[in-house]
């Protein structure tokens, strides 16, 4: 194939959009219900009969017209049986003690661990919050890296706590040992250690040899938060998950999310997987604020394995092909082990972000230090067509190509 035809793809559209997402799993009417792919349903409208609703149509069409690849989402969103199990569940409404398809429990089978393991919340993000509340005081501090998936720092500083922020290694890796000294020298006023493996925004993984010699040189007391949002995505044979450590009693919390593989990021549904005295402390921080659907969709979704394959080959093919034609037109990346990845511009990316949005593609915000940076989810194949698109039409342009050289 030739390089125009890679990367200046043919939109997907009509019959061939439903017919690549049917691949997926995803039948053309639930495309439809959904709302997902633009060009594959054009715009639904909002219901005619509502006044209060059509005021906000203008809206619902810009945000149906992005190609959105700005905040690492799956791009089919829930599999068929997660619609199911979510649209059964819509008859528990209204009450508040509904059953749940046993949630907490299958989460905890399918991980390995006792029911008394784990912690629910509203997304991974309430869970690290909820680590910030149970361990950081006004005297405490984190430490981790920067960048990172910086809501735990700014969750900090809000509390009146502290950071001990490094930087990244020239390739982009978190330096342990670094983080090891860092810790032990202060060690009196670190509430936790934060791990982001894979890492947020830069999708580079920690391996398991580095995991432990982190755990094994520092306090055994101090608590170690281990982000594990990308995990379905590695590959990389010297990344492992650090359940183990919860089974053996350290002081590690992991923290999942269904948001990204299971593509439930609106429905708010995450956990921690702690040992039992540590679920504890948190659970007088925590809200419990799942809701029916949600626990309902994340049964069925772990359920459904051969979806959750297809959303990774999508990931996998889709990451390296853009990676390849943004090499080929001279811009490097960094290898990922996500659905996202950073390709570097040379040139810082704020203007270049705002001129994708110009053409209806939302892209990654600034990650400081790395503004020459720019993070790229992984859309769907219509999505990263027109980023191919935008992307050669903005860096082909007087001012950003001057300013790339």
């Amino acid at each position: 194939m030739s390089h125009d035809s890679l990367s200046r793809r043919t939109f997907v559209g009509g019959a061939a959009a439903a017919t690549a997402l049917g691949t997926l799993g995803i039948t053309p009417a639930a495309v439809a219900a959904r709302d997902r792919t633009a060009a594959a349903r054009g715009i639904r409208r909002l219901p005619g009969g509502a006044p209060m609703l059509r005021a906000w149509q203008s809206q619902v069409d810009a945000y149906d017209a992005l190609a959105h690849l700005s905040t690492n989402e799956n791009p089919f969103g829930p599999s068929e049986k997660a619609l199911e199990a979510m649209t059964y569940a819509f008859k528990y409404s209204m009450r508040y003690g509904y059953p749940d398809n046993n949630c907490q429990q299958r989460i905890a089978d399918a991980h390995g661990v006792p029911r008394d393991h784990v912690l629910m919340g509203a997304g991974s993000g309430e869970i690290l919050d909820v680590v910030g509340l149970t361990w950081l005081a006004h005297d405490k501090k984190v430490v981790g890296v920067e960048p990172s998936y910086g809501s735990v720092y700014s969750h900090a500083t809000g509390i009146d706590a502290d950071t001990i922020l490094l930087p990244l290694e020239a390739d982009y890796r978190q330096n342990i040992e670094r983080m090891v000294d860092a810790t032990n020298r202060n060690a009196r006023d670190v509430g936790f250690v934060y791990l982001c493996n894979p890492n947020n925004p830069t999708g580079v993984t920690v391996t398991a040899d580095e995991v432990a010699y982190l755990l094994d040189n520092i306090p055994e007391d101090i608590p170690v938060l281990i982000d594990e949002a990308y995990h379905h995505f590695v590959e990389d044979p010297a990344y492992e998950e650090s359940l183990e450590y919860v089974r053996q009693g350290r002081r590690v919390i992991v923290a999942r999310t269904f948001s990204k593989i299971y593509g439930m990021a609106a429905m708010r549904i995450g956990f921690a997987i702690a040992p039992p005295d540590m679920i504890a402390e948190m659970r007088n921080y925590s809200t419990g604020s799942v809701n029916a659907l949600a626990r309902w969709g994340a049964v069925a979704s772990m359920d459904d394995e051969p979806a959750a394959r297809r959303t990774l080959e999508h990931n996998r093919t889709w990451r390296e092909q853009t990676r390849a034609d943004l090499e080929a037109l001279g811009y490097e990346s960094i290898p990922s082990q996500t659905n996202f990845f950073m390709v570097d511009l040379r040139q810082p990316v704020a203007p270049i972000r705002r001129a994708f949005r110009e053409r209806n593609v939302a892209v990654g915000r600034d990650f400081p230090p790395m503004l020459n940076h720019l993070r790229v989810s992984i859309g769907s194949e219509e999505e990263m067509g027109r980023f191919m698109n935008a992307f050669e039409d903005i860096l082909k342009t007087p001012l950003m190509s001057s300013q790339s050289g």
